[in-house]
């Protein structure tokens, strides 16, 4: 795995723990020689993230759209920024600069770009690994749902088995890396 895109809150949430794990995460991704690739944002989580990557010495690529730097919400020292011109564009070349995708605790933005993903994979757009690092069971609800609409046949196990979903930073790294689950149809 060469790089790893990064999904995640421009907001910190509450508490400490997000913003710890968005630190382990971001060292735990540069250790290992991994670009980071990610919204390029300099608030909340986002600001975390990419920080702690560059403190560590990693290589960090910003993808965002043209408005949000005229808003001066993107960091200026990341080793790499590419600026778009929409939303859509930036998902489609955070998929095309990535071999995996984390979500780390976020909003609606988070979620959305999670589980295009997810969708991408399923409909065998691309083979790359999507995960979700559950800092203090922030995604625990999510979790029972996508069980629970496996459960009523909205989704497949198979499908359902494509999203990783973890509590540790090395362990989600280590399950990205061992790729996909097999094939599955939709």
């Amino acid at each position: 795995m060469l790089s790893i895109c990064v999904f995640c809150g421009s907001s910190s949430g509450v508490g400490e723990a997000y913003a710890a794990a968005a630190r382990m995460l971001a060292r735990a991704i540069a250790g290992r020689g991994i670009s980071l690739v990610y919204g390029g944002g300099s608030i909340g989580l986002m600001g975390v993230l990419g920080g702690a990557a560059l403190a560590a010495g990693g290589r960090v690529i910003g993808v965002t759209p043209r408005r949000l730097v005229q808003k001066e919400l993107v960091r200026n020292d990341l080793s790499e920024l590419r600026v778009v011109e929409s939303m859509q564009e930036r998902k489609a070349l955070m998929a095309e600069l990535s071999d995996g995708f984390i979500a780390l605790p976020g909003g609606f933005g988070t979620l959305d770009e999670l589980f295009e993903m997810l969708t991408w994979a399923q409909l065998g757009f691309h083979r790359k690994p999507c995960a979700m690092l559950d800092v203090e069971g922030y995604f625990g609800r999510l979790v029972a749902f996508l069980d629970h609409a496996v459960d009523q046949h909205f989704v497949t196990a198979g499908h359902r088995a494509m999203l990783i979903v973890e509590r540790e930073a090395d362990v989600v790294l280590d399950r990205l890396s061992a790729g996909m689950p097999p094939e599955t149809s939709k």
